[in-house]
């Protein structure tokens, strides 16, 4: 028994925070995650799931004060997305918490216990993992603090365990004894840990799958008491505002600064490798004082192209083999021998994240380190850069995690860009002092980083059936990660998120797909909401459609066998159909289309609804989603992202890009880059398939099918093909 007492201690670990209340951890060990997942009850079984070793330093992720409060430290950021909300309602359903007890915040910085297991020993929030992966780890520390709590009762009131019951964070025995969480706290702490744990079985879900649940962070968010980068104000602290290359590529060659040091309030004057920093007292003075730099700029190395330049060198690009990244029997020599081929080509800019808190940092730096405030998302990669940088260890390196504005993927760099360069100009400042930085929206517009532009070949043949029998497909643009802390990403030489998604799910014997990607384009870019399946969802559906419409069959007809492998495809596509009332007659000029994409392990199927004008224009009037995204926790939270999904891909669909001239980026702000207008958002229907599946993402695959489905629907309504983006306001 002893034994086991001291091994169970690996994975709970007990500590008095503050005194009287109880703080547990959980040891999680994200190498052996998924082997895990699958040994432990999972969400439609329940039963004792035994805690294996870990390799990690304990996760504290529930602290209960003496006043009753139950404070969840969320490993993963708040940008809107209702993460918080998700982790709270994981560990509130095990312990039985009243919902109103929960208060959540972000965890510090630190890997070893807060690491994201879908990322390896890294910390972070992305890639929509913020549920999958901490699905069975919250439930799991709630379930053990539970019987902790319980334990302290039995042991108080000497009664057995098996006789207490626990009821919206009250504990309870038969003969009238009730005492809440908070009471308690002091007492669990003596307990021993649980070596193993039960958790519930859906039937017996409170919270898991209910849709009355208000949004933990909502009342801070309404109320203004909720913390961004902005609202952080440091005694002495200095704004700063940057002066950016207008190329990439070009540096600073020289600076007068002469009229800006005239401006009042401006203190000093810092400049890098290719911008220049003005420090002053506030935010105007900073302004003012950068709009008075004269700066000279060394182009010699700038990168000089257009958009036109661009792509006409990545339609050379895809006439010529690639890097062969999928292939399945011989999709050229099923091509020749086709019945009939079908051929296209698209075309899709470089996008803006345009998150509406642009970006910023607080940095203060001290003899112990460095310090830092802002919206984190990548912890474990902006510690080690910036403890790069400032020649310290990673662990000097503090970092405050505050809500974000929205994000879509940028504050998720892997260059850790801004931070880097906030840290940089207090490094170099001679006031010593903290600084704030800050970018207004034309500098995160025009000096941020994109969504790369891509080019997409394809071809496909037909038998006489009009059964599609070979798919060849050749994807052009740059990669994400190459040259960054992520290059470990890559697989056998290519960058999978390049591809991700080119050509699925369809069954179709003979495929094959290529990729190019440019290295002489220094025009930075990184992730995307839902990454490269911004992009190949766009490429595949439509030409999907096109390959229905050459076969002479209807397109959910024609796609519902070569889905016969992906019973979960199928399902999506079945139920978004039936709700859009697929095949009923639609008045003239309006026309429907389809789409279904897997991403991020979560399955949407959404149908689009289009009126087009007499003068040409169109809007989309109705967006009808459906989505298998596993055990849904929070349906409307599932319910809000495949909204905010819809409205984000449509905006791109129809006016956003990032255009160069003479490789200067043209657009600036909202005027020209043009997010949707409220009075185009269309009537949005989410239907969530009901699965016992673990639960999956939902802050990305909202998105992929949204621009493929629209086009489709032009297509039904006007008969013209669509094969670039943005579709702008024309049919």
């Amino acid at each position: 028994m002893e034994t086991i007492n001291q091994s169970r201690r690996h994975f709970f670990k007990v500590a008095a925070a503050v005194a009287g209340s109880l703080t547990l951890g959980v040891y999680w060990d994200a190498a052996q995650a998924e082997e895990k997942a699958a040994k432990v009850a999972g969400p439609g079984e329940a039963g004792s799931t035994e805690l294996k070793h870990g390799l990690f330093e304990p996760n504290a992720f529930i602290r209960i004060d003496p006043d009753n409060t139950i404070h969840i430290i969320s490993k993963h950021m708040e940008m809107g997305q209702g993460s918080h909300t998700g982790l709270s309602t994981l560990i509130a359903e095990e312990m039985d918490a009243d919902w109103a007890q929960i208060r959540t915040e972000n965890a510090p910085a630190d890997a070893s216990r807060y690491g994201n297991m879908a990322f390896g020993n890294i910390q972070g929030t992305g890639g929509s993992t913020s549920m999958a992966n901490s699905y069975l780890q919250m439930r799991q520390a709630g379930a053990a603090a539970k019987v902790m709590l319980v334990g302290a009762a039995a042991s108080l009131w000497g009664v057995p365990a098996s006789e207490i019951t626990v009821q919206k964070g009250v504990v309870s025995h038969a003969s009238g004894k009730k005492a809440t969480f908070g009471e308690l706290a002091e007492a669990a702490q003596k307990q021993a840990v649980p070596a193993t744990v039960e958790l519930k079985k859906p039937e017996q879900f409170v919270y898991i799958g209910k849709s009355d649940l208000q949004r933990v962070d909502i009342m801070g968010k309404v109320n203004g008491t909720a913390q961004f980068t902005q609202d952080v104000q440091l005694p002495n602290m200095l704004t700063a505002l940057v002066a950016h290359a207008p190329w990439f590529g070009a540096s600073v060659k020289s600076v007068d600064d002469s009229a800006t040091k005239a401006v009042a309030g401006v203190k000093s004057v810092v400049t890098l490798p290719n911008a220049v920093a003005v420090l002053a007292t506030d935010f105007w003075s900073a302004k003012k004082g950068r709009d008075a730099l004269k700066i000279t700029w060394d182009d010699s190395k700038a990168y000089k192209g257009s958009s036109a330049d661009q792509f006409a060198a990545y339609q050379k690009l895809a006439e010529q083999a690639g890097k062969e990244t999928l292939k399945e029997g011989s999709a050229q020599e099923a091509l020749q021998t086709a019945a009939k081929t079908v051929k296209a080509a698209y075309s899709f800019p470089y996008l803006a994240h345009a998150a509406m808190e642009p970006m910023n940092c607080v940095v203060q730096l001290t003899e112990q380190g460095c310090e830092l405030w802002y919206g984190a998302q990548l912890h474990t990669i902006d510690q080690m850069l910036v403890g790069k940088v400032l020649g310290i260890d990673p662990a000097q390196v503090k970092i405050n995690s505050l809500y974000a504005g929205g994000s879509f993927g940028r504050r998720g760099n892997p260059a850790s860009d801004y931070i880097l360069e906030a840290v940089m100009i207090a490094k170099a400042s001679p006031d010593r002092v903290p600084v704030k930085m800050v970018w207004t929206r034309e500098d995160d517009m025009r000096k941020g980083y994109y969504r790369p532009a891509f080019y997409h070949s394809l071809q496909a043949g037909l038998d006489q059936a009009g059964n599609a029998t070979a798919w060849f497909q050749r994807v052009v643009g740059q990669s994400i990660v190459t040259g960054t802390p992520m290059e470990g990403m890559m697989q056998n030489g290519f960058d999978p998120m390049s591809v991700e998604g080119a050509g699925e799910p369809y069954a179709i014997p003979h495929k094959a797909i290529e990729l190019h990607t440019p290295t002489d384009i220094p025009v930075t870019v990184q992730w995307w909401r839902s990454v490269g399946h911004t992009h190949t969802a766009y490429a595949t559906e439509c030409f999907i459609d096109e390959m229905a419409h050459a076969a002479g069959k209807d397109p959910v007809e024609f796609r519902r066998p070569l889905l016969k492998d992906s019973p979960r495809h199928l399902a999506v596509l079945n139920l978004a159909a039936e709700k859009a009332g697929w095949g009923t007659a639609l008045p003239k000029g309006r026309g429907r289309g389809i789409a279904v994409v897997k991403s991020f392990n979560s399955y949407v199927a959404e149908v689009a609804e289009v009126t087009v004008k007499e003068d040409g224009t169109f809007s989309v009037d109705r967006v009808v989603v459906a989505v298998d995204c596993g055990v849904a926790v929070n349906p409307d939270v599932i319910t809000a992202q495949m909204t905010g999904g819809v409205g984000y891909a449509l905006s791109a669909a129809l006016g956003e890009k990032i255009t160069l001239k003479d490789g200067q980026v043209e657009q600036s702000n909202f005027h020209d880059y043009t997010p949707l207008r409220i009075n185009q958002m269309p009537v949005v229907e989410v239907h969530i398939l009901a699965s016992q599946e673990n639960p999956s993402g939902v802050g990305e695959p909202g998105v992929p099918p949204l621009a493929p489905a629209v086009a489709n629907a032009l297509f039904a309504a006007t008969g013209k093909r669509h094969y670039e983006l943005p579709l702008g306001n024309k049919a």
